[in-house]
């Protein structure tokens, strides 16, 4: 019971010990360095990250979502089924090859029937779908296929160049490179000359070794014109025109009226024309 009154004193000495400290000491900051932190103690956690300045959330940019693709168009039924029957086709034909049995050879032998009769059957009705449209029917277009529509054509054909050819002989004229001892060359000597005298185109007439042939005994003799042009085989037979120097082959042996008015008529020069289309102007020959 002794000790409380000496306790006391105790305290009240270190109270006016206290009090009697100079103004010139600092006191204890409780916010200051490593003291403030000992004096937060343990009692709560402070979060580094609370005192930083807060950013600004800048929301991410709106993408806009892909368009879904189209559906790619379906084919026909009908083109399926004919995939599918090509491939089992072909697979048939594959096993029947690989192993000709008789089992394996009619089942392909069947189905191969069964798509020829199908292309039969196109076959006809697309021959009456011409019939009813000229314009899809290839027997009216072009060179006919029936005997008798072929004469005319043809006769319609030899006409047509025949009245082309009628001026070509202004400005143009055949060489003629022969031999005096070809026989293939008087042959085609008299034709060549009722051509010329016909559609009255000029034959110059070139001997390449001094002969003659009927139809044509004012024949010069070659002068190193059939070497320039590389005539190595006769009756050969050129289209000139003098005044610009281009020289065209038109054949090498016999030829006939025919064949001349062709040839003579696919190598003359056209005129050239500006013919307005749908797709705009384009240059036509005729």
């Amino acid at each position: 019971m002794r000790k409380y009154p000496y306790c006391l004193a105790v305290l009240l000495a270190c109270g006016a010990v206290h009090a009697q400290v100079p103004a010139s000491v600092p006191a204890i900051s409780h916010a200051s360095g490593a003291q403030a932190d000992v004096r937060r103690g343990w009692h709560f956690y402070d979060d580094p990250a609370m005192h930083e300045p807060q950013k600004e959330v800048i929301p991410p940019a709106q993408v806009a979502p892909p368009k879904p693709k189209p559906a790619a168009p379906q084919p026909p039924p009908e083109v399926k089924a004919l995939r599918e029957l090509q491939v089992q086709l072909e697979q048939l034909k594959a096993v029947a090859v690989m192993n000709p049995t008789v089992t394996n050879v009619r089942r392909y032998m069947e189905l191969e029937s069964k798509v020829v009769r199908n292309a039969s059957l196109f076959a006809d009705v697309s021959q009456k779908v011409a019939w009813a449209n000229p314009d899809l029917d290839p027997t009216t277009q072009g060179r006919p296929v029936n005997a008798q529509a072929l004469e005319v054509f043809e006769q319609v054909q030899m006409q047509e160049r025949s009245s082309a050819l009628a001026n070509i002989g202004t400005d143009h004229i055949l060489m003629f490179f022969f031999r005096g001892d070809c026989p293939y060359c008087h042959a085609f000597g008299p034709v060549l000359r009722a051509f010329s005298t016909k559609y009255r185109i000029q034959v110059l007439p070139v001997s390449l070794d001094g002969g003659k042939v009927p139809g044509f005994a004012d024949a010069r003799t070659d002068n190193g014109s059939a070497a320039t042009l590389n005539v190595k085989r006769v009756p050969a037979l050129f289209l000139a025109q003098p005044i610009s120097g281009k020289i065209m082959p038109v054949g090498i042996g016999v030829l006939s009226e025919r064949q001349l008015v062709e040839r003579i008529d696919a190598l003359r020069p056209r005129a050239v024309e500006t013919v307005e289309t749908p797709f705009g102007k384009t240059l036509s020959s005729r």
